[in-house]
């Protein structure tokens, strides 16, 4: 068997994961080889007992390695592992690297120069601004946007870095062909024109609880610094934050409001240490990286015509409270007044523009732009 799909085996396998299946190379040297172990052999690597030991011996039983083969090309996914020259080498330097990553798309080495994006979910409207101008203006600059295409921040971030015709990767907490959330298909499509997306899960992995911070180490991983937007005190956000300390990454936090939960974790990631973010610039002179010949006004607002993302057909009533929330978040009765419609209009318009997933409801019965 190949080493390649001797990876792809042991992928498939569950329970196995990546500082196992490090022991397992550092005995047997090869995947192929501890296919072909015996399970003796296999129980003499620690951590690995007779269950475990049996279940690979016979993986035949129960990996579909052909069906697996068959639905990555399908999709035009390709893989990397460790024994690969072009497997990412900051992504190689952390404790529990992956060892097989499915990539749609393309790495660049150029993509080493790279910031990991993350944040809330339930982003606010200021949130999303100084997301879209920050990552905005990095990929201007040469940096590559790596983030979780998950809704909020993480959109904003993959969103704006095509506007600005740069580099960006998604890493996935599920499979590629399960994308998560199922709105953001169209975006993972685009990005994996204009960069990557990438997975260390089988093709139709469904995410759970455990694979979004495993996600998130590679975020980390295979970014110089990590950009924290907003984030609650106990989030997502703040475990990619503590992993990229872990990693020795430099960590970025933008201050926000000092009375919403939102800003509360960056607050916290700035007394602790991590560099308070005003502009793009703020994160290139900490790096000390060197700015590409385009000149930029980095203290100028990145504009929403800049930010290109497929939009479905909108009625009247939809496009008016579209461009009003532009202006930040709002309630039914202050939409009904701003733009003289009737309360009940503006809430079935609110429904339809939330099953269109452009707008979300805050808690409160606040609604916000999400796009």
């Amino acid at each position: 068997m190949e080493p390649k799909d001797a990876f792809l085996v042991l992928n498939l396998l569950s329970g196995i994961g990546p500082i196992r299946v490090r022991r397992m190379l550092e005995y047997f040297e090869r995947p192929d080889r501890v296919l072909e172990a015996s399970a003796k052999e296999l129980q003499e690597v620690p951590g690995i007992g007779r269950e475990m030991a049996q279940q690979i011996r016979s993986w035949e039983k129960t990996v579909d390695l052909d069906g697996e083969k068959q639905r990555m090309a399908e999709r035009g996914i390709e893989t990397l592992t460790l024994d690969d020259d072009d497997y990412p080498p900051a992504l190689r330097e952390i404790h529990d690297p992956p060892f097989l990553l499915y990539i749609k798309g393309k790495l660049l080495p150029a993509d080493s120069a790279a910031i990991g994006v993350v944040g809330s979910r339930r982003m606010t409207h200021y949130g999303r601004e100084q997301t879209r101008k920050l990552s905005f203006q990095l990929a201007r600059t040469g940096f590559c946007i790596i983030s979780g295409l998950a809704r909020g921040i993480d959109t904003a971030a993959h969103e704006a870095a095509l506007a600005a015709e740069g580099r960006t990767i998604a890493v996935l907490g599920s499979g590629i062909g399960n994308v998560y959330p199922p709105e953001n298909q169209a975006l993972a499509d685009m990005i994996s024109k204009n960069g990557a997306v990438i997975s260390e899960f089988p093709v139709l992995y469904v995410p759970d609880k455990q694979s979004f911070p495993l996600r998130n180490r590679i975020v980390s991983g295979m970014s110089q610094g990590l950009l924290v937007v907003e984030a609650p005190a106990r989030s997502g956000s703040m475990i990619t934050a503590n992993q990229a300390l872990e990693q020795g990454r430099t960590v970025f936090a933008v201050p926000g409001p000092i009375d919403r939960a939102n800003s509360e974790g960056c607050h916290r990631l700035i007394r602790a240490g991590a560099t308070l973010v005003c502009s793009a610039r703020d994160i290139i002179d900490d790096l000390g990286a060197e700015l590409n010949s385009l000149a930029l006004d980095f203290s100028a607002p990145v504009k929403t015509s800049e930010l290109k993302r497929p939009m479905p057909d909108l009625n009247e009533n939809e496009e008016k409270i579209l461009q009003y929330l532009e202006n930040g978040e709002s309630t039914i009765d202050a939409l009904a007044e701003a733009l003289e419609i009737p309360a009940g209009v503006v809430s079935a318009t609110l429904l339809q523009l939330e099953m269109k997933s452009l707008i979300k409801q805050l808690p409160g019965k606040y609604f916000t732009k999400l796009i």
